[in-house]
């Protein structure tokens, strides 16, 4: 239980149960994310057809198979997953957020199991799944490498886990800490700790300990003239990955 602690950060909980209400507000605290949301679905889509054999193409193409959303917020990503047909699961240790994802989807229709509560619990209980999400988790953790082999046993074998986070690099805190935050306001100053970023090597290495292989590292890249995110090579700022166990 203590180690479990030591990988959860009630400060930065607490950062994000604060604005719960505004989840679903595209021009809110969680505009950012809103904004990055259609490429990092994707690059969920297509891995999981990739690694299960699906056509992306089809609007059910994850039908049948269980997705875990750890940090799920108030359900962005869940959402749009169950309408890909998956069986989704999101987890948040904030049960203000937990509240706003299950009202959020109710209205819209969708059957998601939400829970408030922690990976680490929900790995002690045994659960697993075909597809395990850590999407802007990892940057908020105090020790990466011990939570990643907390949650690693909630994939199943042979399965698949995806995750995007923040690289620490001069050119992330150049845009991440100082456009983003500073400057342009996109986020709530503080929202970020240049230090926890995490270098593909680094996570890398946290993924082989914990058991998982790190087969995939593709950048989100921002193009300030058409105000667009896209999927490309550079890493050096926000990035996504996918492991196999």
């Amino acid at each position: 239980m203590a180690e479990a602690q030591s990988t959860l950060d009630e400060k930065e909980v607490a950062r994000f149960a604060k604005d719960a209400a505004r989840w679903w507000d595209a021009k809110g605290p969680f505009a950012p994310l809103h904004r990055i949301n259609p490429v990092r679905l994707a690059y969920i889509r297509d891995a999981l057809c990739r690694r299960f054999g699906r056509d992306a193409k089809t609007g059910t193409s994850l039908a049948g198979l269980s997705v875990l959303d750890i940090g799920c917020g108030g359900g962005l990503v869940t959402e749009p997953l169950a309408r890909l047909g998956a069986s989704v699961t999101g987890i948040d240790p904030a049960e203000e957020n937990i509240a706003a994802a299950k009202a959020h989807a109710e209205g819209a229709r969708l059957t998601i199991d939400y829970r408030a509560t922690t990976a680490q619990a929900l790995a002690a209980s045994g659960a697993q799944f075909d597809a395990v999400l850590l999407l802007e988790v990892v940057e908020h953790v105090p020790d990466v490498p011990a939570f990643l082999r907390e949650v690693a046993p909630l994939v199943k074998p042979g399965e698949i886990m995806v995750l995007s986070t923040l690289n620490r690099t001069l050119k992330s805190y150049a845009l991440a800490i100082v456009g983003a935050e500073l400057i342009l306001r996109w986020l709530p100053i503080g929202t970020h700790q240049w230090d926890r970023f995490v270098t593909p090597a680094e996570l890398r290495t946290g993924l082989r300990v914990a058991g998982l292989t790190l087969t995939d590292t593709t950048g989100m890249i921002y193009n300030p003239f058409t105000d667009e995110w896209r999927l490309g090579r550079d890493t050096e700022v926000n990035y996504l990955a996918t492991a196999t166990k």
